[in-house]
């Protein structure tokens, strides 16, 4: 046998000999198969020594085995040969070894995601990214044109024991789910909604019904969020779609122009009729006004008159005169017996000045 320092002799490819040292685990062995000869009494037969090696073995392979750690952010569902026992939260735990308990780790706190068309590099979770996403993205609108969808859908675990023991294999159901609402909520609208005005739709309707099936299932699953991503025509058609939403745009520009002239010119023609109207109101009442107050003074005149008609009547011929006169360039008066006023009269004054 080859001492510690020298290690036995074996031939290489070229028959030559060369000197291998034990590895390092040889060494671990063979001190511990020391210790446990030092432990063991030397007087014990081969087989007990071995019986006693054995148990001291197994007891310190159930004592490794029998704690565990849950994190924080997940539970441990704990199954009794294989029947659900308990839910156990996060912390250092201990249970029965030898598989008698079997733990899994489920995380309810964290938001898992799984991606439909495109994949995220790096996911650890096999039923994240798509195993065909090309077919998964193709799907037919209401209106029978084709549209390439790619949306993203965040769940969380909620019920641990359902999603483990109701239905199998709940992520992949959860996409076949998914990608069935997905195309019944894109098959009832059109593809301008779908690609345009629609995506919020879609994504609220879409969440109401992958939770209700969810739901429906018991798969322990509840749905956080649908968003949608790039949403575009197949690549034969992209370039006429292109055109068509370039005049979409143009359409809503030219609209938005109009609506801005529009908001700039119909409020200064509505200020203007309203100002308008208020002049006119204002010269009814003013109208109405004076005519109520001509008439009220001929009434009271009328009144006076009938009490004193020769005052009256003298006192309206020199109100009369005075409004007359002060218009007349030039003024003769005459008396009674005057029986011609012709040589009173400038003839040769200008005719626009004679009275």
């Amino acid at each position: 046998m080859p001492s510690d320092d020298n290690g036995p002799e074996d031939r290489g490819p070229w028959k030559n000999k060369q000197t291998r040292v034990p590895p390092e685990v040889d060494a671990i062995l063979r001190r511990g198969r020391d210790r446990l000869h030092g432990i063991l009494p030397d007087g014990l037969p081969p087989v007990k020594r071995l019986a006693i090696g054995a148990a001291i073995a197994l007891a310190a392979f159930g004592a490794w085995s029998s704690y565990y750690t849950v994190p924080s952010d997940s539970v441990a569902i704990v199954q009794r040969f294989g029947k659900y026992a308990t839910e156990v939260p996060p912390g250092l735990h201990f249970k029965i070894p030898f598989g008698i308990d079997v733990t899994t780790l489920v995380p309810v706190k964290r938001q898992l995601k799984q991606e439909f068309g495109f994949t995220t590099p790096g996911a650890s979770d096999p039923y994240q990214s798509p195993t065909d996403g090309r077919r998964e993205t193709e799907m037919v609108t209401g209106d029978l044109n084709a549209a390439l969808v790619e949306w993203v859908v965040q769940y969380r675990i909620s019920e641990p024991r359902k999603f483990l023991f109701e239905v199998r294999q709940p992520s992949a159901t959860l996409r076949y789910v998914s990608e069935s609402v997905m195309r019944e909520v894109v098959g009832d609208r059109t593809v301008d909604e779908v690609i345009t005005v629609g995506r919020q739709e879609i994504e609220s309707e879409a969440l109401l019904k992958m939770q209700a099936l969810a739901t429906k299932y018991a798969m322990g699953i509840s749905i956080d969020q649908v968003q949608l991503k790039n949403i575009n025509p197949p690549q034969p058609v992209q370039a006429s779609f292109n055109e068509v939403n370039q005049a979409q745009q143009e359409k809503e520009r030219i609209i938005n122009e109009a609506r801005r002239e529009y908001n700039r010119v119909i409020p200064l023609a509505e200020g203007e009729k309203d100002q308008r109207i208020r002049e006119a109101d204002g010269y009814r009442l003013r109208r109405i006004n004076e005519a109520e107050g001509d008439a009220a003074r001929f009434t009271a005149l009328l009144t006076e008159y009938r009490q004193a008609p020769e005052v009256t009547r003298r006192r309206i011929y020199i109100e009369t005169l005075q409004d007359v006169l002060p218009g007349i360039g030039s003024k003769i008066i005459v008396d009674g017996p005057t029986t011609s006023i012709l040589p009173l009269l400038n003839l040769d004054r200008q005719t626009g000045e004679q009275p």
